[in-house]
């Protein structure tokens, strides 16, 4: 009896090709050293450059003398002045005597021509009220064109015993009413309930005739209540938007008028005692507390005149 054989198939058989024609997967091409240098040195760059940009705007970075002396002079660089100053806010504070060689630059600088330097400015001079010609420079700063700077100015006067900015912190508490620099129409607009920082972008206006673009700014930080639309119409001097001012202004303004309100300012106070989301149980409890200081004085006052008499 014959056995049957059996065997593997033969690869070529089947094909009808020869074996060294079977093309090969070809092995992968790994990157050049060069290749890899750019690489890594791409996504070192993506990470680096933010780092960077925030190491040289962030204000809490130290400066030393010499730097702090440049910095108050940079009239180039804004940023670089305001370091500068936050800088020499926090020396004050602690107290540093040798702080007191760049008080005649802080007092000068009162005038400077960029608002968000006689912003910080003002309240650099409120750390020191034995600063020479501090006092002055902040009474002068009350008539200031910015209502931030006048308001900064006023809380520093208070730590000098000094409540002439009085209306001026009343008006920390109210909110801003933007009118239209001109006639024309809404092409872009921001939306109502957005944060908003000193100077940012409400809406874009185009003139009547089309011939300008006009920015509208806010003058104090905090959230937009209300903005003109895009596609809204608008006469120059008409409201175009309304913005609530930020919770650490009235916060600042709040204690303030704790030391120096009066009774005349308690409606401006009695919004900010209500219980809504929109104002924080700090900012709350506070101005209750402001108005029981006011009534409290108020209340004083006629028997301390009963007692002189």
């Amino acid at each position: 009896m014959s056995s049957l054989q059996t065997t593997a198939p033969n690869s070529n058989s089947q094909t009808g090709t020869d074996a060294s024609a079977v093309s090969e997967p070809k092995p992968k091409r790994s990157m050049s050293r060069t290749q890899k240098i750019l690489f890594f040195t791409t996504g070192w760059l993506i990470v680096l450059m933010p780092f960077l940009f925030w190491w040289n705007t962030w204000f809490g970075r130290h400066l030393s003398d010499q730097q702090l002396t440049e910095y108050l002079h940079d009239d180039k660089k804004p940023r670089h002045i305001q370091h500068a100053l936050v800088q020499m806010g926090d020396r004050m504070s602690r107290g540093d005597a040798a702080a007191k060689q760049w008080y005649p630059d802080l007092i000068r600088l009162a005038n400077d021509p960029v608002e968000e330097v006689r912003n910080t400015d003002a309240w650099v001079m409120g750390q020191d009220t034995s600063g020479a010609g501090f006092h002055e420079a902040l009474l002068k700063m009350l008539a200031d064109s910015s209502p931030m700077v006048r308001g900064n100015a006023a809380l520093s006067l208070v730590r000098f015993g000094d409540a002439t900015g009085r209306p001026q912190i009343v008006a920390l508490l109210q909110l801003a009413h933007i009118a239209a620099p001109d006639t024309g129409h809404i092409v872009d607009s921001d939306r109502p309930g957005t944060a908003i920082h000193q100077g940012g972008l409400l809406a874009k206006l185009q003139s009547a005739d089309g011939s300008q673009m006009v920015e509208v700014r806010s003058p104090i930080p905090g959230r937009i209540r209300s903005v003109s639309q895009t596609g809204a119409n608008v006469v120059a001097g008409a409201e175009v938007a309304v913005v609530d001012p930020a919770t650490e202004q009235v916060w600042e303004a709040l204690r303030a008028l704790y030391l120096v309100g009066q009774m005349e300012d308690v409606p401006a106070i009695q919004p900010y005692e209500r219980d809504l989301p929109d104002i924080s149980n700090d900012v709350r409890h506070q101005a209750q507390e402001t108005e029981k200081a006011i009534r409290s004085r108020a209340a004083a006052r006629p028997a301390a005149n009963e007692g002189e008499s």
